[in-house]
């Protein structure tokens, strides 16, 4: 089974920029698409940047602009990188990787750690 580690999470003040990593212990991003999340304490958790195997992206409009998604298939990575953080963009990231419609549905059936980003000054 393919695992899914994410990376780059910290502290980081308001306006900076994080590069966030999703790593795959297999060559799966070729053939699936995705998605990066987030959870907030006390709030569900939200897709906020998507990107499908043809290299189509899509993302959250309060991230539009700010956030992008990309993907090394060599390195068999998925990055988000942020920038003009805000502390509301504060919460734990996910990456996780499937069809389509399991990616924009959240209808996975685990999801790994996380990696924690705090907006603060």
């Amino acid at each position: 089974q393919v695992q899914l580690v994410e990376s780059g999470g910290g502290l980081v003040q308001p306006g900076g920029s994080l590069r966030l990593s999703c790593a795959a212990s297999g060559s799966i991003f070729s053939i699936n698409a995705v998605g990066w999340y987030r959870q907030a304490p006390g709030k569900q958790r939200e897709l906020v940047a998507a990107i499908t195997t043809g290299g189509i992206t899509n993302y959250a409009d309060s991230v539009k602009g700010r956030f992008t998604i990309s993907r090394d298939t060599a390195k068999n990575t998925v990055y988000l990188h942020m920038s003009s953080l805000k502390p509301e963009d504060t919460a734990v990231y996910y990456c996780n990787a499937g069809p389509w419609v399991v990616v924009t549905g959240q209808k996975f059936r685990s999801w790994g750690q996380g990696t924690q980003v705090t907006v603060s000054s």
